[in-house]
């Protein structure tokens, strides 16, 4: 479920996935509400481009660190694709 970033009392959160497009944004939150994962998200800007690189602006979507394993595999079931550390 969407939280406001006070209900995480100023913990550390784990990024677990960047939204690029707002459709894909909604069907995370979706997924998410849906599994009882407690999230924040944000917008905020990242790099993307290959050639003509440019300064872009996601959904970013954040977890407590106990939950991350969980929303990872979550997504994955869901069709969502990102980068790990094996894969990076």
């Amino acid at each position: 479920m969407r939280r406001e970033a006070d209900f995480f009392e100023n913990r550390e959160m784990d990024l677990v996935y960047i939204a690029r497009k707002l459709q894909e944004a909604l069907r995370l939150e979706s997924v998410f509400t849906e599994s009882g994962v407690d999230y924040a998200v944000e917008t905020d800007k990242y790099s993307g481009g290959v050639i003509f690189r440019s300064e872009r602006v996601g959904a970013f979507f954040y977890v407590l660190p106990e939950a991350s394993e969980q929303a990872r595999r979550i997504m994955l079931e869901h069709g969502f694709r990102f980068l790990t550390a094996e894969s990076a």
